[in-house]
């Protein structure tokens, strides 16, 4: 037995797990009950929904010939409005097929009965039935796309702040996730760039800035590894750029086979307009002293964005420059 598996044997099954459920009636049942309830009835005549193991589930959603294959969580599902995973939502778009790796909570898919799951693809030659095929997972997640794309040879990656491993001989600087050293990362799908070797293009989306994120990024050194670089964003990358709609946009062009350092240049100009992202730059710019240059980016903001925290930065420092209200200079 694996580390891996002596960890899952500990793990009580999650509530709402479809083996067993035997509510007594609709009312009894949980969010996450009802939930399952509707994909298994949703999967009858589309695809399949399927436990792997305690922590995990595989929901394949068969429909175009090209496959969008995303690893999240049941938790940020649930939050959405649909309550259908955030890579459906884009696959639904262009009448893709769909693979969505589910967990339960932050497992980093280090589980045997996921391992077994993309051996048995492999043997089905599952992916081999679509023209085009992407990978994509952000942070915890951006490894398992990054580790599991190994499955499909010519496959593309989108992946955001991907972590490589959480082997301390390898990654004993990353000190986020000391939790998830229980893992073992020296195995099989453990060590993520040496997986990405066979895929097409792997697109590492994250902030340069960001130590651990940009030392992580590093140890994908293979020549078909392209970096987009979003300086300032930090920790909320994935979340920016969700919000800016640049991330659908970027996943439609991974499998339409369009994306390229080039268009995400031209999408990356709308990050002005975001907020998160202006917080960024003013923080860099107020952390090396630069007054004017923090003045210049509160006034942009203030104009752009109108948050009352940027129109109340750039009217103190007006009163330093002697320059009048940002509004009313627009007007003028």
């Amino acid at each position: 037995m694996t580390d891996t598996d002596l960890i899952d044997a500990a793990e009580a099954p999650p509530a709402g797990a479809p083996s067993g459920m035997a509510p007594d009636s609709i009312g009894d049942m949980t969010e996450r009950d009802r939930w399952f309830a509707q994909m298994e009835e949703r999967c009858l005549e589309e695809g399949y929904f399927e436990p792997l193991g305690k922590r995990h589930w595989a929901w394949f959603h068969d429909d175009g010939p090209t496959l969008l294959v995303t690893f999240e969580t049941i938790d940020s599902i649930l939050a959405r409005p649909e309550r259908l995973s955030a890579g459906f939502a884009v696959a639904s778009q262009k009448g893709w097929s769909h693979l969505c790796l589910i967990a339960d909570g932050e497992t980093w898919y280090r589980d045997s009965s996921v391992y077994r799951y993309f051996d048995r693809l492999v043997d089905d030659s599952f992916f081999e039935d679509f023209d085009r095929v992407v990978f994509y997972g952000a942070g915890t997640a951006g490894h398992a796309a990054t580790a599991f794309c190994v499955t499909a040879p010519g496959s593309t990656v989108v992946a955001v702040s991907p972590r490589a491993t959480l082997d301390p001989q390898v990654a004993g600087w990353d000190r986020r996730h000391l939790d998830g050293r229980r893992f073992d990362f020296t195995s099989r799908y453990g060590y993520a760039p040496d997986m990405t070797e066979g895929a097409g293009k792997v697109f590492l989306l994250f902030d340069p800035l960001h130590a651990e994120d940009a030392m992580h990024a590093a140890l994908y050194r293979a020549p078909h590894v392209v970096f987009l670089k979003t300086r300032h964003l930090g920790a909320r990358t994935e979340e920016v750029l969700n919000a800016l709609v640049l991330l659908p946009r970027l996943l439609l062009a991974a499998g339409d086979d369009t994306l390229d350092a080039a268009l995400f240049a031209r999408l990356w100009r709308r990050r002005r307009r975001n907020g998160a992202y202006m917080d960024g730059l003013i923080a860099a710019a107020d952390a090396k002293g630069q007054t004017r240059r923090t003045w210049i980016m509160a006034r942009e903001a203030a104009l752009r964005i109108r948050a009352p925290r940027f129109r109340r930065l750039a009217a103190r420092l007006n009163a330093i420059f002697a320059i009048d209200d940002p509004e009313d200079e627009a007007a003028g």
